[in-house]
């Protein structure tokens, strides 16, 4: 449970921020952006540093307690010395793993679903019916509230062709199908039959069975074979967390200007959040985030929409 926060109250926020950040310099990694966000690398942790109205906001986070409390104390140590004209006091927050982050609380999710799109019939059996044949595996599903953005997304950018890695039952690719121009057509990847099954006949339902060409297999093998030029509009990735940084790019070089890359989950649970969280998707998931927002070929942005949704625009 290697995270923990502190709101340190002061009018000089700024000041002491670039002052610990230049002192920790000397010793530790550190860097500070020009949006006043700063971050010190020690060996035991790391602490990121940011300004407000109410303070300095810190948030320390490590591998274990032991390395958590080593970053702690050297922060607080350092900024109650900076102080020379107040009394600063630097109250931890008790030390919480990633995962308990995440997730809506029952008021917000209930305020959330009750004021956007509702599903449809089509869309509502389609959720019942994945509930009732997978069980647990139906939080794989993507809530209503996200399957109505995906489809107001795909009319935003008038998509004739889209691309879905992850059809899970298919709850998202008729929602995304739904938003397609009326020639449109959304090619979606998956490897199980078993689950496919059980959505495709939703799809007749919902109308948009001839809008949807399904591939089983490796999604890498399918998107591999798309032809290489800039053809693809929208693009929606919720599968295997290990091999989004492939699957990224792969549909980055086929999305064609002004298009749209949606990736979901992105904060797995709040476990990007914790560095006490190192297999091979966790660290995948983290170098992908870094990966986007310093990708030349787009403009991105992540929305803390459900369990985290980044949207890429290519340029």
């Amino acid at each position: 449970m290697p995270l923990s926060t502190a709101l340190v109250a002061t009018d000089r926020p700024a000041r002491y921020l670039k002052q610990l950040v230049s002192h920790l310099g000397h010793k530790a990694t550190t860097q500070l952006s020009g949006s006043g966000r700063g971050t010190v690398h020690l060996d035991a942790g790391t602490c990121v540093l940011t300004a407000d109205s109410e303070g300095l906001c810190l948030i320390a986070t490590a591998m274990d307690i032991e390395g958590l409390n080593r970053v702690q104390d050297a922060v607080a140590r350092h900024l109650v010395r900076f102080a020379t004209q107040e009394a600063l006091s630097v109250d931890w927050t008790e030390p919480v793993a990633g995962e308990d982050l995440a997730g809506l609380g029952p008021v917000v999710d209930d305020y959330l679903l009750a004021h956007c799109t509702p599903p449809d019939d089509a869309l509502q059996e389609l959720a019942d019916t994945t509930r009732e044949a997978t069980g647990g595996a139906s939080r794989m599903q993507v809530s209503a509230d996200e399957g109505a953005l995906l489809t107001m997304l795909t009319r935003l950018v008038n998509a004739r062709f889209a691309v879905e890695v992850g059809t899970f039952t298919g709850y998202s690719s008729v929602c995304i199908a739904r938003g397609l121009a009326a020639d449109g057509r959304l090619l979606t990847c998956d490897i199980s039959d078993e689950w496919t099954s059980i959505g495709r006949p939703s799809w007749e339902r919902a109308g948009v069975a001839d809008r949807i060409e399904l591939k089983l297999g490796p999604a890498l093998d399918t998107l591999r074979a798309l032809p290489a030029e800039p053809a693809i509009d929208i693009a929606f990735i919720d599968a295997d967390k290990a091999n989004y940084p492939a699957y990224y790019e792969e549909i980055v070089q086929r999305l064609r200007p002004g298009g749209l890359v949606a990736l979901d989950n992105v904060f797995l649970g709040g476990r990007v959040f914790d560095p006490a969280y190192q297999e091979e998707h966790h660290l995948a998931m983290r170098r992908l985030n870094e990966v986007i927002v310093g990708d030349e070929r787009v403009e991105s942005v992540m929305l803390p929409v459900r369990d985290g949704l980044t949207l890429a625009r290519k340029r």
